[in-house]
């Protein structure tokens, strides 16, 4: 029998944060089992960890209850921290190679480099239609965006805290859109400060109405932000998600404007 650890992560609460399944000897398991472990598990991702002879290093994939994804942020920081070996350490993902910093509770992970290009307007359109929402709805400093970091994300931002707010989305036209993209989730955002932000990710794609937090669409939205001029200087900008689901957690994200890479940070918690 598999044994799989549960972690929260993005959080210190138990009752927060987005949990994770965590299988840290997949060896001999093949792609069909651990789809069903994950499915049978139901969290939006289970990571599976395949040790490497060299020291700290580690083959690391994510599954969904549907699809294997090629990176996912909040199972790596739960990972991390499960495994319980301060330092650091390198998952080589399907996405590419990921460092994390590790310390008691906390990772910090170094996303792959990231890259960002608009979204057409037919897109932001099937968007709209998918969310109920209308183009007087988003925000026109943050124009929409398909977003990578290990992961593709449509980023939209929003006028209104109560817009992002009042999230009921048409499940399979939103799962439609995002898969004919190569993407994994909707990054919804909605500008709190110069540096805060809130955000809500619904993930159709995995069988999954909303993540609670979301470490790739985290180093995604940091690299958008650098595409869109945005990151002049080392910037440090903090993420809230989840708040609206009952499941609060709390992203930092470091983007550096000659770094295409992007750091997300974020304590875990065993459940």
């Amino acid at each position: 029998m598999t044994d799989v650890l549960r972690y929260s992560a993005f959080t210190t609460d138990p009752s927060g944060g987005n949990p994770a399944g965590v299988v840290l000897d997949a060896t001999g398991l093949d792609d069909a089992r651990m789809l069903a472990i994950a499915a049978e598990v139901g969290y939006s991702e289970t990571a599976f960890v395949l040790p490497r002879a060299e020291d700290g290093e580690f083959d690391v994939r994510y599954f969904s209850p549907l699809v294997e994804v090629p990176f996912c942020g909040h199972a790596t920081v739960a990972t991390a921290v499960a495994l319980d070996r301060p330092g650091t350490l390198r998952f080589h993902t399907p996405a590419g190679l990921v460092e994390i910093a590790t310390s008691p509770g906390r990772a910090s992970l170094t996303s792959v480099p990231t890259s960002s290009t608009p979204a057409t307007d037919a897109d932001v359109a099937e968007a709209l239609r998918a969310l109920g929402w209308s183009a007087d709805d988003l925000d026109p400093r943050y124009p929409a965006h398909w977003a990578f970091g290990g992961a593709r994300h449509l980023v939209l931002a929003v006028r209104t805290r109560e817009r992002l707010a009042a999230l009921d989305y048409d499940f399979d036209a939103l799962a439609d859109l995002l898969r004919a993209h190569d993407a994994v989730t909707a990054q919804l955002v909605h500008q709190r400060s110069e540096d805060v932000f809130d955000a809500r990710d619904p993930f159709p794609v995995g069988g999954v109405v909303e993540d609670p937090a979301t470490g790739a669409a985290a180093a995604a939205f940091g690299g958008y932000l650098r595409a869109l001029g945005l990151v002049t200087r080392p910037r440090a900008i903090t993420i809230h998600q989840g708040v609206d689901m009952g499941r609060p957690s709390l992203l930092e994200v470091e983007v550096s404007p000659d770094d295409p890479r992007v750091k997300v940070t974020g304590a875990a918690v065993r459940l």
